[in-house]
């Protein structure tokens, strides 16, 4: 998978896992009722991965490439260490098409973008070490999904930040801070997942910087989690 070129040359790759990938031609109109799905869009694609934020971002990119909605696309709660089946993962998404050809393009393109764009980085150490998993990846252009959620206009470039709850928190605070860059969206920790994380919306290049800050405070907390900690033992000697 190509690194991005901002991105820290010594972090380690998690690439994704599609678990599951399937097509309902023509789905029941109870079904598609409750998805929410819009009018004529009865063919539905749906897909499992092991990494839920890989998969929104590669949801995001299937509707640039085919005319398709995204009518669900959730979490699974704890992770996919702890996933209640084989093909189950972190996520469920599932598109909405007008047709079976229409929504098998979306699911290339889906499955396109999370083989050679979205995964999870790790920071590199010692097996048994502090070493998180989190998710520094810039969309330079959102699609008609991820937009909508940042509350930014389609197109327009955003930094997709998420981290464990400690290291996310420091590190958005250093994102916000190392470039001119707006917090469209703050994930609390804990979500589903018990990550945490932010939407940030700039120019392409800023959201980059953004986004390069926040993996090296990531980085940092991993390798001094306890520097607060000893800076109070230092004072009170």
């Amino acid at each position: 998978m190509p690194r991005p070129h901002w991105l820290a040359a010594d972090l380690v790759a998690l690439p994704a896992k599609l678990l599951s990938c399937r097509l309902i031609p023509n789905a029941d109109a109870a079904l598609l009722a409750r998805l929410g799905a819009p009018a004529a869009r009865t063919a539905l694609g749906l897909v499992t991965c092991d990494q839920d934020d890989s998969t929104y971002a590669a949801l995001d990119q299937a509707t640039k490439h085919a005319d398709v909605e995204i009518v669900y696309a959730k979490s699974f709660y704890a992770g996919a260490a702890h996933a209640s089946g084989p093909l189950s993962g972190e996520v469920l998404g599932v598109l909405a098409g007008p047709d079976p050809d229409e929504v098998l393009e979306g699911l290339a393109a889906f499955r396109r973008y999370l083989e050679e764009s979205a995964c999870f980085y790790q920071v590199p150490g010692p097996a048994g070490g502090a070493r998180p998993a989190f998710f520094p990846h810039v969309l330079a252009e959102t699609g008609r999904y991820l937009a909508p959620l940042a509350g930014i206009e389609v197109g327009a470039p955003l930094a997709y930040l998420i981290a464990p709850p400690v290291e996310s928190v420091v590190a958005v605070d250093a994102a916000l801070k190392a470039a001119d860059v707006r917090l469209c969206h703050w994930f609390g920790p804990p979500t589903e997942t018990n990550f945490g994380g932010a939407y940030l919306a700039g120019d392409l290049a800023a959201v980059e910087a953004a986004a390069a800050a926040f993996a090296e405070a990531v980085a940092d907390v991993a390798r001094r989690p306890l520097d607060a900690a000893r800076r109070a033992a230092a004072a009170r000697g």
